[in-house]
């Protein structure tokens, strides 16, 4: 419990000896009052909590258990100091009594609390709460509408999480497809997401009916007469989410709010060809998306505050954080984080070892590594979004033959068991070595490695060298206003990209580190390997200055996600 900060009931708590009694809030006091009478009268024990030992076993059994305790933590939480101190603390209340572990706990308290890692949890759980404020949306006296039904277009891996996000929590759903076997499997990629949350028993067989009466499937759009939002998640296709929202404006009711979960494309773009810009936001879900907690609204500059508010108020009901951002390519979290597979590809074509990058990166405190992350999304997808981010920021983008290479040798990934790791069933994924005459190639097709030598690097160079360049993305996102303060990128990052939440955030980590410290070595980067690592103008102005990355950017200068 101490080591997860898992909260459990009373009724678990009186069974694990915890607590004395559970009674309901009517009786609590009368209970109470007998209680203190009955051990005033000596009829019950006057026992103080911190000095029993009844539960706690011989010394040698409990050293066994906190050794488990401590190796368990250094496996989970191997960045993270307070789970061995919270050991340390139970020792010394073990060894030397109960009133030796609260004086140490109070003395460790002290000392943790100044740490990095508590600074940046601290961050992250205000950061969560200021998501909810946004300028000339939340504060101008607009009250929620009701969304009551929502409609998703799309029935694939995105629209059925979406889906299952929204009737989990009481929402009724329209699930549309283009022909019957489609939909067939959206609804069957929905019943197993909730099944899977049964077996998992983070939901109750009941809830789990309740939930699934709460959807219908439809290959027409006859139901959408009625719906309050409706939510378009098909393919990455301009011409056909043109033609899906010019239908829409027709078969929905004028309030309706409409959505679109693409990941790239210009808002604009998507409702050209419809008279109800006003009514067109992006809610750009993270995949699983009945899974990951983030949820980016995207705002054009004709959305209305209306429709912001409504979106941002669906989105606590289904228990996501909603962030509001700017409309460009990638939004705030793609676009800041889109060097980051960029800079690792970048790292393989001057000679550093795949698996050593993806090794250097989970230490630092991510999942997984940018080479397993990339055999997860498939090859496919990963050269679709490099294209489209190649295409908007040419000049600092790199572009890697590798994907291609892999393509071309038959692999795509976790999707087909053959990636850069071998996938088994019951398995991790184990390195494959078959791989490496494909990235010599990539090697030396790409032909920048300085003399044609490797280059030498840290473990720590490898985390600069790949999280650097998403500190500078971010700064250039922070400077166009696409988040409304800088801590919404911080929350987007740990969210939606699963940066390590004690680190803060991505500006917050790089303002840790220090913005002159990141801007010189892109500096020294720039000039060995190319603009790939050009500091941006942001981050120059805010290094010369020894301004934070995190200080709030003039109002001078529009933001795209205030407005």
């Amino acid at each position: 419990m101490m080591l997860l900060s898992k909260s459990i009931t009373s009724e678990e708590g009186w069974k694990l000896g915890l607590i004395d009694a559970v009674v309901t809030s009517e009786e609590l006091l009368k209970v109470s009052r007998l209680w203190a009478l009955d051990i005033a009268a000596r009829r019950k024990p006057w026992i103080r909590s911190l000095h029993r030992t009844d539960k706690l076993g011989s010394l040698s059994e409990a050293r066994e258990v906190l050794k488990l305790a401590r190796l368990q933590a250094k496996k989970t939480a191997p960045n993270m100091p307070q789970h061995q101190a919270c050991l340390d603390v139970i020792e010394e209340g073990i060894v030397h009594g109960g009133y030796s572990g609260v004086l140490k706990e109070a003395k460790v308290f002290k000392e943790l609390v100044m740490l990095d890692t508590s600074r940046g949890l601290v961050h992250v759980f205000f950061a969560q709460r200021a998501t909810s404020k946004v300028p000339n949306v939340t504060d101008i006296g607009l009250k929620p509408r009701g969304v009551r039904k929502v409609a998703v277009i799309g029935g694939g891996l995105m629209g059925s999480g979406i889906a299952t996000a929204h009737i989990l929590n009481n929402i009724y759903v329209v699930l549309k497809e283009v022909n019957s076997e489609y939909l067939l499997k959206g609804i069957k990629t929905i019943e197993a997401n909730v099944r899977g949350l049964v077996t998992r028993g983070k939901l109750t067989q009941d809830k789990a009916n309740n939930a699934l009466k709460m959807l219908k499937g439809v290959l027409d759009y006859s139901e959408f007469k009625d719906v309050d939002m409706v939510i378009e998640a098909v393919i990455e296709s301009v011409p056909l989410k043109q033609k899906i929202f010019s239908e829409l404006e027709k078969a929905c009711p004028p309030h309706c709010i409409l959505a679109t979960n693409t990941s790239t494309i210009d808002l604009n773009i998507v409702g050209e060809k419809t008279s109800s810009q006003d009514r067109i936001i992006g809610a750009h879900f993270f995949s699983p998306a009945h899974v990951m907690p983030l949820l980016e609204i995207v705002r054009t500059e004709r959305t209305s505050a209306q429709v912001i508010l409504d979106l941002m108020t669906v989105g606590k009901i289904i228990k996501k954080v909603p962030v509001v951002v700017g409309n460009c390519t990638g939004f705030a979290v793609n676009r800041a984080f889109f060097p980051y597979s960029q800079s690792a590809r970048l790292l393989v074509s001057l000679g550093v070892d795949v698996f050593r990058i993806d090794s250097a990166i989970r230490s630092f405190g991510l999942p997984i590594g940018p080479f397993q992350l990339l055999d997860l999304a498939g090859y496919g997808v990963a050269a679709a979004t490099s294209k489209e981010f190649d295409k908007a920021f040419p000049d600092r983008s790199f572009q890697s033959p590798l994907v291609d290479l892999l393509l071309k040798s038959g692999r795509n990934g976790k999707a087909n068991g053959k990636g850069l790791y071998t996938y088994e069933k019951g398995s991790k994924p184990k390195p494959d070595p078959s791989v490496l005459p494909i990235i010599e190639e990539c090697r030396r097709l790409s032909n920048i490695m300085p003399g044609g030598k490797p280059i030498s690097v840290t473990e720590k160079e490898i985390v600069e060298m790949i999280l650097f360049p998403v500190v500078n993305e971010s700064c250039r996102v922070l400077e166009e206003g696409i988040v409304v303060r800088a801590s919404d990128l911080d929350d987007a990052s740990v969210l939606g990209m699963s940066f390590p939440s004690y680190r803060g955030g991505i500006v917050f980590w790089a303002d840790a580190v220090g913005a002159n410290y990141v801007y010189t070595s892109l500096k020294k980067w720039s000039q060995l390997y190319g603009n790939f690592f050009k500091p941006s103008r942001f981050l120059e102005e805010r290094a010369t200055k020894g301004i934070p990355l995190s200080a709030p950017v003039s109002s001078s200068s529009t933001s795209r996600a205030r407005l």
